[in-house]
Formats: structure tokens, sequence, C-alpha cells
């Protein structure tokens, strides 16, 4: 019963920093992009003739910054689905 017990605690601290991993990615892109938004409309505001340029690289960084949360979300889903860490749990102990 110790590998069962063992090997739960690890699901369930995995089920907690998934939560973590997509908790703060999402967040983080969310006031990136917003504040990504207000500067570039402060800017559009200012000088209207370089809209063009900005938006081209808005949309850019737009990309990239949900890239970087979608890599994320990536590790949290192989976490959820084939956790290497039940394996090591399983090694460790003999089970």
């Amino acid at each position: 019963m110790e590998l069962m017990q063992q090997i739960a605690h690890v699901q369930g601290m995995t089920a907690i920093a998934i939560g973590i991993i997509i908790g703060l990615g999402a967040l983080g892109a969310c006031l990136g992009i917003a504040i990504m938004g207000s500067k570039f409309l402060e800017s559009a505001a200012r000088q209207p003739e370089l809209v063009p340029l900005l938006q081209g690289r808005m949309f850019l960084l737009a990309g990239l910054i949900d890239a970087a949360f979608i890599i994320g979300l990536a590790v949290a889903l192989l976490f959820a689905f084939s956790n290497p860490l039940v394996a090591l749990v399983k090694t460790a102990v003999g089970g």
C-alpha cells in the first residue's frame, strides 16, 4: 500500500502544479497582451502615420506571447497524461 500512497501523492502534487502552470501562464499572457494593446493605442493616437508599422509588430509580439503560454500548456499536458514522475517513484520504491 506504500507504493500506491506515494503514487497518489505524486499525482496530487502534479495536479496542483498543472493548475499553477496553466493559471499563471494564462494570467501573464493576458496581462502582456493587454499592456501591449494599450501602448499600441497610445502610440497610434500620438503618431497615426506609424499605425501600419506598429500594427505588424504588435501582432508579431502577440503571437510570441501566446506561443510562450502554449509551450507551458504543452508541458502541463505532458505531466497530466504521461507523468514521468510516477515512473521515478515506482523505480525508487522498487515496485
